[in-house]
């Protein structure tokens, strides 16, 4: 009989010799495991996969987004790699991995599709930007939106309603899309 520790420890070795990728999610934590927390500036889950790069103790990783609650990017490092839940707060992942985000869709995250704007204003938080989306596909002038979380540039989310379709940008605030 082995131990969960052996049994994850052979799964990560079948996975690796497979060549089968550790995978990085955005909208999951991994709570416990803590060593150390860091405030990172700017926001962006993919420093936090880095930092935990850089140090030999660190196993896992998980990223909190700014929030209304609290301003800052929140990078946790962890000694152990605990099983990842879901949380649309976060992303997290294990040494290695990096940031793995949903592509393909009609949601492009971390993207910025800076630029065209007609109209923006707040709107609740949200993990996937969905009303910002769909306020874009009520109105026929729309073409592309931007949602930005909470947190970065003020304290509430905001969405970008465009006119025109600009090239995406990679930034951690930012859920887009093109719709016409």
């Amino acid at each position: 009989m082995r131990s969960p520790r052996q049994f994850l420890a052979l799964v990560a070795l079948f996975l690796c010799a497979a060549g089968v990728p550790a995978a990085a999610q955005v909208n999951f934590d991994r709570p416990g495991g803590d060593y150390a927390s860091v405030i990172l500036r700017p926001a962006d889950p993919a420093l936090c996969a880095a930092r935990c790069e850089r140090e030999g103790r660190c196993r896992a990783w998980a990223f909190r987004y700014p929030s209304n609650e609290n301003p800052n990017g929140v990078c946790w490092l962890k000694s152990n790699v605990p099983p990842r839940v879901d949380d649309t707060c976060c992303a997290s992942g294990v040494r290695g991995a990096g940031v793995i985000e949903p592509r393909g869709g009609k949601v492009e995250y971390s993207t910025d599709r800076w630029g065209g704007d007609y109209r923006n204003f707040e709107l609740p938080a949200s993990a996937n930007g969905a009303a910002c989306m769909q306020a874009c596909e009520a109105e026929a002038k729309c073409r592309a939106w931007t949602y930005q979380r909470p947190g970065y540039f003020s304290q509430n989310a905001r969405c970008y309603l465009k006119s025109l379709i600009k090239p995406p940008r990679r930034r951690a605030y930012g859920i887009s899309g093109v719709v016409r």
